[in-house]
């Protein structure tokens, strides 16, 4: 949808003073508005339980988060502010009756503003408070509206199997599924988006992409940083239910699913749906857990995860996984897929790498200084988003010698910055186009997919923090033949 054609709505925000609203909603629909020169036609309705605050002190609330993401010019953002954000109080009870209360507010905005009806409403709560939530919207007739209704969910997206499978049912008796948008920020990256034309658009690769060709597949998610501020919430989650379950397995679908008949929400999430299928269960053999112990990032010391704040003293929580896995199906039998995480990494690196098969029989064999190093495809979603392929050439002079050089192609380099995600995402929910998000069988089917990991206790191995990982983990790899993570 070009600039300028955003249909006019309601954007309610259940949890509308919290973090994820301060850093990422806020600047996302305050830059959206900028692009889409239409501002006042896009009414937000932050609510929350603090009674105290009300429309005036919010708004100046929202201005500080503005300014704090570097938006804010000429306090251009004191008119949008003040004619397009409100604020509602639900109280700590909220109940049935506060959400009547929530009915009536949203009705009195539509009306003073003219507003056709549709709404968005944005749970940006605790994943423990999500279900009174949507009870509570339902319950007095808030999942339908004049216009439009859609409910966008965070993840997690449950705990486990029957945490996900209640949530879903919950969902679905008051909303339609084609109402429903489980986000996964992730898949709002250009970069992820990408992957389906970089595939699907170039016959060069699609074609080499699969068994015959590809010896292994790496998926990484490397964070430098640790748990911070979360250390409860990553206690009850730790690395596979906070990223594993949700970002990589997301990926891993977009990598090995095959070509969709169509270019819509359901042919894509059909071909990713039937990958999550074809995983065949994972042994005990093919998973590895770590936790950080202190160690130094960037020349500065940092603590082991024992002893951040609200983490428990002798903690089994992992903060890196580890896992391999394989797809059975025509494309991809054989073909090992490394899925690998972790805190306090030595730098912070999202990745696809594609390792291809090396000839099967090398014909430099006489030149000792000929090691052949297979090709491989390095796909960049964050930071330094873009792709690299190593091939071999020959070095000038003698002795003759082979070496590994690279193409690459750089995002910024040619379009300059690119979109925040989450920006890309709110476009996409406001549209009604649910291809960037997952639905109600891909998040049963992750959880069953790690279910037996989930269940069954596993070694947890320290590594140092600012190492790539345990020890255990490079010899996973290296036993199918992958590179070590640091590769």
């Amino acid at each position: 949808m070009p600039d300028g054609d955003l249909e006019a709505h309601l954007f309610v925000v259940i949890g509308g003073t919290g973090d994820l609203m301060r850093r990422k909603l806020l600047p996302a629909r305050y830059h959206l508005m900028k692009v889409d020169h239409g501002g006042n036609c896009c009414h937000l309705l932050a609510v929350a339980r603090d009674t105290e605050m009300n429309d005036r002190t919010f708004r100046k609330w929202a201005r500080e988060a503005i300014e704090d993401a570097g938006l804010l010019e000429n306090d251009e953002a004191s008119p949008w502010c003040d004619e397009c954000l409100h604020y509602h109080a639900l109280g700590r009870e909220a109940d049935v009756e506060a959400y009547r209360g929530l009915s009536d507010r949203i009705q009195a905005i539509e009306k003073e503003h003219n507003l056709p009806g549709n709404r968005v409403f944005y749970l940006a709560t605790p994943p423990t408070g999500l279900p009174a939530v949507i009870e509570g919207l339902g319950e007095v007739g808030l999942a339908t509206g004049p216009g439009w209704t859609r409910v966008v969910v965070e993840k997690p997206f449950g705990h486990d199997l029957a945490s996900a499978q209640h949530l879903n049912s919950l969902l679905h008796r008051y909303f339609e599924e084609a109402q429903v948008y489980r986000i996964d920020h992730y898949l709002g990256k250009d970069t992820v988006q990408n992957l389906l034309v970089f595939r699907f658009a170039n016959p060069i690769f699609e074609s080499v992409w699969n068994r015959e060709r590809v010896a292994s597949v790496n998926i990484t998610v490397a964070e430098s940083d640790g748990v911070g501020t979360r250390g409860e919430y990553y206690e009850q989650s730790g690395a596979l239910r906070d990223m594993v379950q949700n970002h990589l397995t997301q990926l891993l679908a977009l990598t090995a699913m095959e070509v969709p008949p169509a270019f819509d929400a359901d042919a894509i999430r059909d071909e990713k749906a039937k990958v999550l299928r074809s995983v065949e269960p994972i042994s005990s053999g093919d998973v590895v857990f770590g936790q950080y112990t202190k160690g130094t990032i960037d020349n500065t010391e940092v603590c082991a995860y024992r002893d951040e704040v609200g983490v428990a003293p002798d903690s089994s929580t992992e903060t890196f996984t580890a896992i391999r896995m394989q797809i059975a199906n025509w494309r991809w039998e054989g073909v090992p897929f490394y899925l690998c995480t972790g805190k306090r990494l030595p730098r912070r690196v999202t990745r696809i790498v594609i390792n291809f098969r090396c000839p099967p029989l090398s014909f430099f064999r006489p030149f000792a200084s000929c090691k052949m190093q297979p090709n491989a495809l390095v796909i960049t979603l964050q930071p330094d988003e873009g792709f690299d392929l190593s091939f071999e050439v020959k070095s000038p002079g003698e002795p003759f010698a082979v070496q590994t050089q690279r193409l690459h192609f750089r995002y910024p380099e040619a379009f300059g910055p690119l979109p925040d995600a989450y920006e890309t995402l709110l476009r996409e929910i406001i549209k009604g186009d649910g291809t960037l998000f997952v639905r109600a069988d891909e998040t049963q089917l992750a959880w069953k997919l790690y279910a037996p990991i989930l269940e069954e206790r596993r070694p947890v191995h320290p590594y140092v923090a600012g190492t790539w990982g345990p020890a255990e983990a490079d010899t996973l790899m290296w036993s199918s033949g992958m590179a070590a993570l640091t590769e």
